[in-house]
């Protein structure tokens, strides 16, 4: 494969519906049929760099494997993906989301791994069945766990000395985080946090703070009652708003990626995202940056372990055993993930995780570390989102922005999302 060509134009021939998918029927990968799969993945640069050196070791090991590398950001991957899918021409591999799990399991686009398990393919021997649970639709194996991720606050920690603020995570407040935030912009007139962004997210998180969950557990409904905590977290957003504390949305929107990210600017002092994205911050900024958990965690166990993201098979791939020993070589190889290492979550593999641990930089073991820490005190995470979760993603950012852009009320936004998301969930019931 030429590795510098793929470099150079990935991202002109990214997800093409002209490109050609994988030709001939399943083979055995014997040593002389030459096989070409497709892998697609999203992140920044520093992902695609030493993904890129994981899939040269395996064409070293595989010979008889070429593989091509289709990358982007984060938002451009799923708008290509779905044309892709739509055409029958998704690449052999995905990376694939939890909040799109379902919405390609349940339409029949997802090859069923537990085949693959079942026969060593994918060899689980050192991975925690609660971790491979984590990518089941009902009985059904849709996406392999890459990793375990736990949300966090990263903060710039000279931001935060120089504003006089000090944090302790282990028991701070909603308030408080509110007030931290409004004292950076006072002390440095940059941002106290970025726009904790996307919504699905964080909102989520708030209700787990509140002893509520999001969605019901049949996937038909929402699992909260009581509007006045939408209301409450949004009327929290505007009051970061108006100190100019907080981005609007079309300022948020600007962020395309870790190296867009305020905290890399050096324009927030915090950042709301998932551990896993800790080591492409501190790879891009000089700062010194740390691991934070969120506010009120504690009280209702609101965190939990998340899985990172899944690689998945479609079923239009004509090489599926192959593609699924390409996951085992990605979760199970020492040396792959010695490259690897906790950029997509904390490996689920316990003897990969031992093996590498010596293998660290600080950086990066903070990420273990952190995940260690968070984990004694979190609960069982929610299942794969629903059905038309992608549906209730986009009417959440739709009212989300329409109130911080002032143009209707929380009030009023809690009714609008409600109406909808009831409306979209019922066609699973």
């Amino acid at each position: 494969m030429k590795k510098l060509g793929i470099i150079a134009l990935s991202f002109i021939l990214l997800f093409s519906l002209a490109a050609c998918s994988s030709s001939g029927k399943e083979t055995s990968g014997g040593k002389d049929d030459k096989i070409t799969l497709r892998v697609a993945w999203w992140g920044g640069q520093p992902r695609h760099d030493y993904t890129m050196k994981v899939i040269e070791m395996y064409e070293k090991a595989h010979p008889n494997i070429e593989i091509e590398a289709e990358f982007a950001n984060f938002d451009d991957y799923w708008k290509k993906l779905a044309p892709m899918a739509a055409a029958n021409q998704l690449p052999d591999i995905i990376q694939m989301d939890t909040a799109y799990l379902s919405q390609y399991g349940e339409k029949g686009q997802l090859e069923d791994l537990t085949k693959y398990t079942e026969d060593g393919t994918i060899d689980v021997s050192s991975i925690d069945e609660n971790t491979i649970s984590g990518g089941k639709i009902g009985d059904n194996l849709y996406g392999f766990n890459l990793g375990s991720n736990v949300l966090s606050v990263i903060t710039n920690d000279d931001m935060l000395t120089d504003s006089g603020v000090e944090l302790n995570d282990e028991a701070w407040t909603w308030d408080q985080f509110v007030q931290m935030a409004t004292d950076v912009q006072k002390s440095t007139d940059k941002y106290g946090t970025n726009g904790m962004n996307p919504a699905d997210v964080f909102f989520p998180y708030y209700l787990r703070t509140q002893g509520e969950r999001f969605y019901n557990e049949a996937g038909n409904g929402l699992a909260y009652k009581d509007d006045q905590l939408f209301v409450d977290y949004f009327n929290m957003q505007l009051d970061l708003v108006d100190a100019k504390a907080f981005p609007t949305p079309d300022v948020q929107a600007q962020v395309k990626g870790l190296e867009d990210d305020f905290i890399v600017k050096g324009n927030a002092a915090m950042t709301w995202n998932w551990s896993n994205q800790y080591l492409g911050f501190a790879q891009l900024t000089d700062s010194p940056l740390s691991l934070n958990l969120p506010p009120e965690q504690a009280d209702n166990t609101a965190l939990f372990l998340k899985p990172s993201m899944y690689f998945s098979v479609p079923k239009s791939s004509e090489h599926k055993e192959e593609a699924a020993k390409f996951i085992d070589f990605f979760v199970n190889d020492v040396e792959a993930n010695k490259l690897i290492k906790g950029d997509r979550g904390v490996p689920v593999s316990s003897k990969v995780i031992e093996a590498i641990k010596p293998e660290l930089t600080e950086e990066e073991t903070k990420i273990f570390e952190y995940v260690e820490r968070a984990s004694q005190n979190a609960s069982k995470a929610d299942p794969p989102d629903p059905l038309g979760s992608a549906e209730v993603m986009k009417a959440l950012k739709d009212v989300s922005e329409q109130i911080l852009f002032k143009k209707i009320t929380p009030d009023a936004g809690a009714k609008t999302f409600r109406t909808k998301a009831e409306e979209i969930l019922a066609r699973n019931k």
